[in-house]
């Protein structure tokens, strides 16, 4: 018996929770607001599940929705007025940093949003450029440029054994 796309979504969504709130994470930096996007998400989802026309599409429908609802998110909280203390306390994500990871965050952190997004989905999310393409709603050739400049903003260079330098 075929699950109606209700239960397909959900179990979709069950199955890739990991993804969707590291996703919502590198927007927002918070992990209690990562959670805010993806929940927000998922209501919308199910509030547009109608829009789906395939469901071997669902992927990228869906972090289109997380992507859209994170900017949303970041808009609104741009225009807050915060304090210095809750600034501080909204950054504290009570993790802690490996130094051979700040410096690579810091840098993704100073690109452009557009090009951010591109260079988190293709290679922390792992998505393929035409996947992008689609969730950003962009023509794949402006993805690719947009990657490009992006890898040249970071001085991004790999080695043979594939790890990240910045230089």
């Amino acid at each position: 018996m075929a699950l109606k796309v209700e239960d397909r979504l959900e179990k979709y969504i069950v199955e890739n929770e990991k993804a969707f709130y590291r996703l919502a994470y590198s927007y927002v930096k918070n992990p209690d607001d990562a959670l805010d996007v993806v929940q927000e998400s998922i209501y919308k989802a199910f509030a547009s599940i109608h829009s789906i026309q395939n469901f071997d599409h669902v992927k990228t429908w869906f972090y289109r929705i997380i992507v859209n609802v994170s900017l949303d998110f970041l808009r609104k909280r741009k225009r807050e007025v915060t304090t210095y203390e809750e600034f501080m306390l909204s950054h504290d994500t009570g993790t802690v940093d490996h130094y051979s990871d700040i410096d690579l965050r810091r840098s993704l952190d100073s690109l452009p949003e557009k090009y951010r997004s591109i260079v988190v989905l293709r290679y922390f999310e792992d998505l393929k450029l035409d996947e992008i393409a689609e969730i950003l709603d962009k023509n794949v050739n402006t993805v690719k440029t947009r990657l490009y400049k992006a890898l040249h903003m970071l001085h991004i260079s790999m080695d043979e054994e594939g790890k990240v330098h910045n230089g």
